[in-house]
């Protein structure tokens, strides 16, 4: 392609609103342009990177044995209804109601249409297992879109769906696509991470997430030490901390502390630690209401929360509520006579652990000082439960293990739903012996526009990007750095020599200074840029360089391109090499 015919507007200054390298990076280099908030059109540099991933992940889901369809971005309101799914995304997911009345949906994700389509193909366990995928745009409706692509309301998806007569069909596909997701990411060049993940508002049993490891990542990596173990951060684990010694603790009494709402507010008030206040969450499930207890200083985790209520949904109570079961405003709420009004308590370890601390005096400005867990309120009991119920935290340890924490980008995550989705929407078949059961179910999903905007995070420079050859939007460019006839022609010759040899080339035919194209060409992140100078022409040499490296070689005129082309062989034969 030539660079003069080409749309590929570069630009010098930091967009003002593009926070991370990558956001920067995208718009600086032209791959895009936004369009809204959290939506971006792709300029040609960009939709060929685009493709490319595409491509890679094409193949390797068709090598997986995985088939390909199209699913409408648009699906009934009502599938979701029925999942209960509709609740679970709440104002994240785009509704609208048609001409006609009806309810619909703009696709974040495909479960209720794959598996309404099993319901209605699949009947026989000798259709099964059945793994089909597509590449489609998604669509959520999120609240602060940011960081580019990586938090946009609309994205790109690989989202797969497998549906299986029993576990190990199930096992056997989820490994199969789990070695599959590790070629992709090893092709488009990625250093990543696989870690055990919680499966959320997806649902099922077990789940692993494909993490890059980035400063600049949303997602927090969870990890032993010894680098045996790794969890996102909703599924890391915790050792229970050690039991703080007995003290000699004054009863339990109320104090006065007129608007401290909030735990920072507190702690300045009555000159305590966030580690020495007790926090209470309240929860509803239903008409239930439970309580969970949490040092000041940590997090309750709502995904252990729901694994401890077996996959039953808890949702923060609402203000009203709150004040009704507690008699104060919110912010000052406590245990203290509170355990015996509710349905179940959680209390984490660490609660547990603790010999006295101060908490909410179910009373508006209000806070009670000297209570000792177990004398001023319960840690046994029908209704009380003492588990892992909060996020980990720096200088936590698991079996003995130090966790470590580092930030990343999630690329891809595989999940096994197991029936979830089966059962509510009648994706059923008949076995051998003619008994009707549900399918069990896998999903599978990568972000595609993630993959390039976790390349760009972790290969770029003060120039620009640094891109693995087999993603970035052209291999080679050539830059003729003069206007002289025997410059261009030379540049000309290895620009059509290249192309014959399938190698994809960008020629900077522009009417612009050497530093202006070279510049660009770094920005860019092409892997290999072959210079065409006057001087080195002179002695019969064009320029050769790497993006990754400083250092600059000269090869000769006669033989550059079959040596260039050579360079491009070994460059992607390194990132293409399948693991067994």
């Amino acid at each position: 392609m030539r660079y003069s015919q080409t749309l590929i507007p570069t630009i010098k200054e930091v967009p003002a609103d593009a926070e991370i390298i990558s956001h920067q990076l995208m718009l600086r280099a032209g791959l895009m342009r936004k369009l809204a908030s959290g939506t971006y059109i792709y300029l040609p540099a960009g939709q060929r990177m685009l493709n490319k991933v595409i491509q890679i992940v094409r193949k390797e889901m068709n090598r997986a044995g995985a088939q390909e369809i199209t699913m409408p971005v648009i699906q009934p309101l009502e599938l979701w209804q029925k999942t209960g799914r509709d609740i679970d995304y709440g104002e994240t997911l785009g509704t609208f109601i048609d001409r006609h009345g009806r309810g619909n949906v703009l696709s974040p994700t495909a479960e209720e249409g794959f598996t309404f389509l099993a319901s209605n193909e699949i009947n026989s366990y000798k259709q099964l297992p059945m793994n089909l995928y597509q590449i489609n745009t998604k669509y959520r409706d999120e609240f602060r879109p940011r960081f580019g692509v990586l938090r946009s309301r609309e994205f790109i998806m690989k989202d797969a769906y497998s549906f299986h007569a029993d576990e190990e069909c199930l096992h056997k596909t989820y490994m199969q696509m789990y070695d599959a997701y590790c070629r992709i990411f090893e092709r488009c060049g990625l250093e990543y991470v696989i870690v055990l993940a919680e499966s959320g508002e997806m649902g099922g049993s077990g789940s692993h997430q494909f993490t890059v490891p980035c400063d600049n990542g949303e997602d927090v990596i969870v990890y032993t030490e010894d680098d045996k173990q790794a969890w996102n951060l909703e599924k890391a684990p915790a050792d229970a901390l050690p039991k703080q010694p007995a003290v000699e603790a004054a009863p339990a009494k109320n104090v006065h502390t007129p608007n401290t709402g909030k735990i920072e507010e507190v702690c300045a008030f009555l000159k305590l630690k966030p580690c020495q206040l007790i926090k209470t969450l309240i929860y509803r499930n239903g008409d239930d209401v439970m309580l969970a207890l949490v040092r000041g200083d940590h997090e309750a985790n709502p995904e252990k929360l729901t694994r401890l209520m077996d996959g039953a949904r808890l949702d923060m109570a609402e203000e009203a509520d709150i004040v009704k079961l507690t008699g104060a405003a919110v912010g000052f709420a406590g245990p203290v006579g509170l355990c015996d009004k509710v349905s179940k308590v959680f209390i984490d370890h660490g609660v547990a652990a603790m010999a006295v601390g101060a908490t909410g005096a179910n009373k508006t400005d209000y806070h009670t000082l000297n209570v000792v867990p177990g004398r001023d309120f319960p840690l046994e009991g029908e209704n009380i439960q003492i588990a892992d119920i909060r996020n980990a935290v720096e200088g936590d340890t698991y079996d003995g293990k130090k966790l470590l924490f580092k930030r990343g980008i999630e690329v891809g995550q595989v999940f096994k739903l197991g029936d979830k989705y089966s059962k509510k929407l009648g994706a059923n078949f008949l076995d051998a012996d003619g008994k009707q059961k549900s399918c069990l179910m896998g999903c599978y999903g990568i972000g595609i526009n993630r993959i390039i905007a976790s390349a760009i995070e972790n290969g770029h420079d003060e120039h620009g990007m640094i891109l693995p050859i087999t993603i970035a939007p052209w291999e080679v460019i050539v830059t003729p750095a003069g206007k002289e006839e025997d410059v261009m022609a030379a540049a000309e010759t290895i620009y059509r020599q290249l192309q014959t040899a399938g190698v994809e080339v960008l020629i900077d035919d522009r009417d612009a200074r050497g530093g202006v194209k070279f510049k660009d060409a770094d920005l860019l992140g092409i892997p290999i840029r072959v210079t065409v100078g006057k001087k080195t022409l002179a002695e019969g040499l064009v320029e050769f360089k790497l993006r990754t490296e400083s250092d600059r070689s000269t090869l000769p005129l006669n033989t550059a391109a079959q040596k260039v082309a050579e360079t491009v062989k070994d460059m992607k034969a390194k990132l293409n090499q399948p693991k067994a």
